[in-house]
């Protein structure tokens, strides 16, 4: 998460509450991407392994907040995203525009696939899920707007989705993990567990290594996010790979492959809910 671009202004951010409807399962694909656009998944590509109810736990009741990281119209409005807001412990950047890999598959489409593929999965499973925006072409909404949205549904667990623009030598995931700043002091057990929960369900399901740049066993810990510093609700960052890695970006650009990153994602959110 960490290619910054500009352009001009707008009006407007959106988060996608009410009644934990889903957040649109479609994606608008990226304009001049070269790489698979993201688009909802389809009733073949969307089932798990084994279908659905069945053999997964349920998640009847939880509520689970997914959080696309960063959003298509970021780029074009810097005033808006460059805003300063406070997380807690100082100031920081309303939002950011991400990163690409070098084929132009942008991090904003990945991030709000996968979320849409995870967020059908967790609902046949039986869990409310919302998401903290309602589509891909917005602006934003901030870092603290999109941590407001788990605390407001009291959710059981959050993720924020995102993967890193690291050197093209790094690769592999991690996770980011809360520390304690005082206001999220409650939430930061509850965060561990659950980031090991997926960095678990993650490593297995997909194959792809713990970072080899950032972290301990894919697990790094952090007080400057304020997506986990305004987080009052478990809730966990995941860089799901490198997209400035060759064999990173190949995989992450894959349809196909996001489906597994999803399937892994329930798989963990699983584990962590029902313990």
């Amino acid at each position: 998460m960490r290619i910054h671009r500009g352009g001009s202004a707008v009006v407007g951010l959106a988060l996608c509450l009410g009644a934990l409807a889903a957040c649109g399962d479609s994606s608008d694909p990226a304009t001049g991407q070269a790489a698979t656009p993201p688009t909802a998944p389809s009733a073949e590509s969307a089932r798990t392994p084994a279908s659905a109810k069945d053999d997964a736990a349920s998640l009847d009741g939880k509520v689970v907040v997914l959080d696309p990281g960063h959003n298509g119209g970021n780029a074009d409005h810097p005033t808006e995203v460059n805003k300063q807001v406070k997380i807690g412990n100082g100031s920081k950047a309303c939002d950011t525009t991400g990163t690409e890999t070098k084929a132009g598959y942008t991090e904003h489409a990945f991030t709000w696939d996968v979320s849409n593929r995870l967020a059908k999965l967790l609902r046949a499973r039986g869990a409310k899920v919302a998401l903290t925006r309602k589509d891909d072409k917005g602006v934003g909404p901030c870092v603290t707007e999109r941590a407001a949205v788990g605390n407001k549904l009291k959710a059981d667990a959050a993720v924020s989705i995102h993967a890193d623009g690291a050197s093209p030598s790094g690769h592999g995931f991690h996770v980011i993990e809360p520390v304690s700043i005082g206001r999220n002091a409650d939430m930061v057990s509850g965060s561990a567990r659950l980031g090991k929960a997926l960095r678990d369900a993650y490593h297995n399901g997909t194959g792809i290594p713990y970072s080899n740049y950032l972290g301990e066993k894919a697990i790094d810990r952090r007080d400057d996010l304020g997506g986990l510093n305004m987080s009052t609700v478990p809730k966990v960052f995941i860089e799901c790979g490198n997209m400035q890695n060759k064999a990173d970006a190949a995989k992450l650009s894959s349809a196909a492959f996001r489906q597994r990153i999803a399937e892994s994602l329930a798989k963990g959110f699983e584990g962590y809910l029902s313990s």
